[in-house]
């Protein structure tokens, strides 16, 4: 085992095993050097915008921050020390699923990179990647930073003009797409991306030939007869505290932000997760995660890609359409020993739980009604530190062989002990939903400026609604807190991004002369350190009277009181007071993550619980049922009345006719409120709440 602050070996020792491990292979690895050392200059900045920038790592002393800086080229030769014949990648072809062990995985990462110079690829531009999570997805990503390339992930839903900024802006090279689908985005904005040397489609078979348009297959032959030193070269003058990935931003406020990212921000990160969430080394007990989420994100290449090799887990690639309903038979094939989803993946798998639960006898359902009583009771003494799970009553050891089992080995989570959430805000009641079925989902939370994760809840750690304590080895800090303890969450560390790519300005409104990573985000820390997020800077609303409102406790109020509700947005900034929007849960169509009419089989049972005979979305919509409307008006009365000022209270409300999605441009590609589009969408709605003559709450305009 190593130690805490020496948790690597010297690189020497390890590339010298890696060579020993892999000299059987018929692609040489004789010619790779060891990277200089970090030079210890104070003359380093703390930030860069420059794409071939240095900046001065944060290292401490002593403690996790004191770990030797690595590269990623020398995370991977670590695996292939260490895990060199343990599964790196599984993908399913058919009905079989195919593995890939790490030391056959870091040499078709060298193929790809030696194939990306043949091309033409020039240090420190970038390699776009726009497709579906894949062992090629993979392989591209890394192999665009050996080859001293940007690795730069593109949201598949992302427009041509979207794509198009992005390439523009890393100045990409290679463009690496999936299939003929993406193909058409990129064809049609080609003329306009002038360093753009050569596309590279991974799945399906060329629809037409066109210059410079290339295969999978043949990228790996490509990059097969090429010499390795020129590859190695590259990989020896590589330096931790230079960048190597460029995380965009879902632009919800404004044009998309290149986060640049070093190698130490990855390679660090990976180390300090691991030890903060205790995963497992292979060679211990390997774990394996299910890689599904949007690669372009940061919370899926730290999972998936970075924290998996630097513990010698493996990563098993759900289908395309996992979002769509196939993720919970990929669950239950791969049974994953660690599981992250975003908010929107527990709730539907809350609604699909409750909607069979509707269906099964009135015996079953009392003795899940009684067992979820005990689940619950049970973890929120946990969570309170009042024992531990091995010294719980007969009743708690009853209701999980009876029903905690059960519903585990039916998720696929049988076997999981790490069941994450992140990215956006989960209500209370999905959370309390899972602790009652004896599934805590512990809530973490970052950025791409972070690298990923911040603060981390534990299963010995965790509140409900907060999202844990600081990871090991950086810091937190509220600034200019208020009176309730309220103020901007600020970050130290050397998961700390390195600057936007071009934007100094940017740079310097995120960075302060300190060094701290402005978040944006608001929050405070109860007396035990654990961080709870109030809501965003720029999202707080300063009515007409000049009372700051944050808006996301009031829209939880909301949806918490209201189950019918799916989402809901206050409006009220420069107002005389506060309105909102609302949508109900609908179906959404499974091919276009559109919503439908249709209202789900747990809105259904609500309605009619309600006295309501509606089954569509369009028959509430507009003041249509009235049942409904008074039902929404009594939840929102509840709310108002734990409002602290009048100003808080929200007078006037409508139900859209249709919900808030990412093809309809309510929603990022994280699920997040886009709300200045909301607030351009529906502004016709938003302008009736404020004439003089807009009718009472009960019968809102539509």
């Amino acid at each position: 085992r190593y130690s805490t602050v020496n948790k690597w070996q010297s690189f020497t020792h390890l590339y010298s095993r890696a060579l020993e491990h892999t000299h059987t292979h018929t692609e040489p690895y004789t010619h790779v050097t060891a990277p200089p050392a970090l030079a210890a200059t104070p003359a380093l900045p703390p930030w860069t915008c420059g794409r071939d920038g240095e900046v001065k790592l944060r290292l401490s002393e002593s403690g996790p921050a004191s770990a030797p800086p690595l590269t990623v080229h020398e995370l991977f030769l670590r695996a292939v020390e260490r895990f060199g014949d343990c599964t790196a990648l599984a993908w399913k072809v058919g009905e079989r699923w195919e593995k890939l062990a790490y030391r056959e995985y870091y040499r078709r990462c060298r193929t790809v990179a030696k194939a990306f110079l043949k091309l033409g690829l020039e240090r420190y531009h970038g390699v776009g990647i726009l497709g579906f999570n894949s062992p090629e997805w993979f392989m591209a990503d890394i192999g665009a930073i050996l080859a001293g390339g940007f690795a730069v992930g593109i949201y598949t839903t992302n427009s041509p003009e979207a794509c198009q900024y992005v390439a523009e802006n890393c100045q990409a090279n290679i463009l690496v797409v999936e299939n003929h689908k993406q193909l058409q985005k990129i064809l049609q904005v080609r003329d306009k991306l002038p360093n753009l040397k050569a596309v590279i489609q991974y799945k399906e078979a060329l629809k037409e030939k066109q210059p410079n348009l290339f295969t999978w297959a043949e990228l790996m032959e490509m990059g097969r007869d090429e010499p390795d030193g020129p590859l190695d070269g590259i990989i020896a003058s590589q330096k931790p505290n230079q960048c190597c990935t460029l995380i965009y931003t879902s632009g919800t406020t404004g044009q998309p932000k290149g986060v640049m990212l070093s190698h130490d921000n990855l390679t660090w990160t990976a180390f300090a997760t691991r030890e903060t969430v205790r995963l497992q080394e292979a060679d211990v007990f390997p774990e394996i995660v299910i890689s599904y989420l949007p690669l372009s994100h940061i919370a899926a290449q730290m999972i998936d890609i970075w924290l998996t090799m630097r513990v010698g887990g493996a990563a098993y690639f759900a289908q395309p359409d996992a979002l769509k309903g196939s993720l919970g038979n990929t669950l239950r094939e791969v049974r994953p020993t660690a599981f992250m989803g975003v908010p929107r993946v527990w709730e539907k798998m809350q609604e699909a739980m409750k909607a069979a639960g509707a269906k099964s006898s009135a015996v079953r359902r009392k003795v899940a009604v009684w067992a979820k009583g005990v689940g619950l009771h049970a973890n929120m003494s946990r969570m309170q530190g009042n024992g531990a799970i091995s010294r719980r009553p007969l009743n708690y050891r009853l209701a999980r062989k009876l029903v905690f089992g059960k519903v585990r080995k039916a998720l696929g989570l049988d076997r999981c002990t790490k069941c994450y959430t992140g990215a956006a805000p989960i209500s209370k009641e999905t959370l309390e939903f899972f602790l009652s079925l004896d599934i805590p989902v512990y809530e973490l939370y970052g950025m791409s400026e972070s690298t990923g994760p911040h603060t981390i809840s534990l299963p010995e750690a965790f509140r409900l609604t907060s999202c844990g304590k600081v990871m090991q080895g950086c810091q937190s800090k509220i600034a200019n807190p208020d009176s309730e303890g309220i103020g901007e969450i600020c970050f130290w560390g050397r998961h700390v991004f390195m600057g936007y790519l071009n934007m100094v300005e940017k740079t310097e409104e995120a960075l302060d002369s300190e060094g701290w990573l402005h978040s944006g985000d608001l929050g405070k820390h109860d007396e035990q350190d654990f961080l709870f997020i109030t809501g965003r800077i720029k999202e707080l609303i300063i009515t007409a009277g000049g009372e700051n409102i944050p808006p996301v406790p009031i829209e939880d109020a909301v949806k918490e009181a209201m189950p019918l509700i799916s989402n809901a947005m206050l409006i009220g900034d420069k107002r005389k007071f506060l309105s909102m929007l609302l949508t109900v849960k609908c179906q959404v169509n499974a091919d276009t993550g559109a919503p439908e009419d249709e209202l789900t089989p747990e809105a259904v049972d609500l309605c009619r619980k309600m006295g309501s005979s509606a089954d569509r979305v369009s028959e509430i919509a507009g003041g249509k049922d009235r049942v409904v409307y008074s039902a929404i008006q009594k939840a929102i009365d509840c709310v108002n009345e734990r409002a602290t000022s009048n100003a808080q209270r929200i007078q006037k409300w409508a139900v859209l006719g249709c919900d808030f999605s990412i093809p309809g441009g309510e929603l990022g590609p994280t699920m997040k409120l886009k709300r200045p589009a909301v607030m351009s969408l529906y502004k016709g709605q938003i302008e009736a709440f404020y004439k003089e003559a807009a009718s009472d709450n009960a019968a809102p305009p539509s």
